[in-house]
């Protein structure tokens, strides 16, 4: 196995050949490549193992109960239409936008694909960063019940990585980079020293993006498979996002004033990227469109409009119950329309109902 290590990710689409490969490929054939990040992660041994924190437990629970495996309980075999769009084109953000409206109809059903194909390889791609902080957690969380979470949601995100990952290679043939602000945002997770921030960034800020992004594909894709398994690993992010409000709400209040609000000021930077950041425009480079002009079209969209009421409904009230709204960052979500969500239920309320039911797994649908 060759190992190439790089300053930055590729920035190269890469496309997956019809005739995969990897079955017949040793060793000498395969080339890792490697980004190096360092971080002065500080690790602690816990050894009273006891349980104090009963919510956590349970979630920990739930976690074992509701594994599902990528390769066997998801139904790869369904049909997918390449002739049509993969997402209802009433809520396609490029609606309207001159450059995309003068192509022909077949080449808009193209570029909707490659689109597709780009917002998902972000899913991957967040979905890398989350496995990384989620090990670190292993190590840096104070408590067992929160390392032993920590190690069951490590397990999660890869079988995230390892959904997605076959998704774009069976279905989209594509694999786009990642967006340089989300590599951003996950690089200043995984390097900073202190474990509460890592649960911040972590559990409520990129899960809480994850989940938006994901509830956003249920409401508008037309493609079921890629619904399957958003739906399965929404259960998952929704337990990780519970396990974060929740031990994070009496940690923050201990801290002094000032580390409470650099924390709350981080948050707050990172929700304005995740707002207006996060929508890639490799595929309108692709076609020559002007991308300062289409990203600002997007931005005005409908289906943006829909992902930052899911970001915010779920962000602000949790920054609320964990003490990260405080009076100085207050005047800065008002002004972006997001203090309008802070009396929404978020996630400190556990919906155990929910959590529990049924997997919709292939076994599942096969029995309907």
């Amino acid at each position: 196995m060759r190992m190439r290590l790089v300053e930055q990710p590729p920035q190269e689409t890469r496309a997956f050949t019809e005739n995969d490969l990897t079955g017949r490929l040793d060793e000498s054939d395969v080339e890792t490549i490697r980004e190096i990040f360092n971080t002065p992660l500080t690790g602690s041994y816990n050894w009273d193992y006891d349980s104090a924190n009963a919510k956590i437990r349970r979630l920990y629970e739930l976690g074992k109960r509701h594994n599902w495996n990528a390769t066997l309980d998801v139904d790869w075999e369904m049909s997918v239409d390449y002739n049509d769009y993969p997402m209802d084109p009433a809520t396609n953000p490029f609606n309207g936008y001159h450059e995309y409206e003068a192509l022909p109809e077949a080449e808009k059903i193209r570029f909707a694909w490659k689109a597709h194909a780009q917002t998902v390889a972000q899913f991957l791609h967040g979905e890398q960063g989350a496995m990384l902080v989620a090990s670190q957690l292993v190590s840096c969380a104070p408590t067992a019940d929160a390392k032993l979470y920590a190690a069951s949601q490590t397990f999660d995100e890869a079988r995230h990585v390892e959904a997605f990952n076959m998704y774009l290679r069976k279905h989209c043939g594509q694999l786009y980079r990642i967006n340089p602000n989300l590599k951003a945002l996950i690089d200043k997770v995984l390097e900073d020293p202190r474990w509460d921030l890592k649960f911040i960034g972590m559990q409520l800020i990129i899960e809480g993006l994850a989940l938006a992004a994901f509830g956003t594909m249920t409401q508008t894709t037309r493609d079921n498979l890629l619904r399957q398994v958003v739906e399965l690993v929404m259960r998952d992010e929704g337990r990780h996002v519970a396990f974060g409000v929740n031990y994070l709400e009496d940690w923050i209040k201990t801290l002094p004033e000032q580390e409470i609000e650099d924390r709350a000021e981080f948050a707050y930077q990172a929700s304005l990227i995740m707002r207006d950041r996060l929508f890639g425009m490799d595929v309108a480079a692709e076609y020559g469109f002007d991308v300062d002009a289409a990203r600002e079209h997007i931005l005005k969209s409908h289906v943006t409009a829909i992902f930052q009421h899911l970001l915010f409904e779920r962000l602000i009230p949790n920054f609320k119950r964990v003490g990260l709204l405080t009076e100085k960052v207050r005047a800065k979500y008002d002004a972006i329309g997001a203090l309008q969500y802070e009396h929404a239920a978020g996630d400190i309320l556990i919906d155990w109902q929910k959590l529990d039911e049924p997997l919709p797994v292939k076994g599942v649908f096969a029995a309907e």
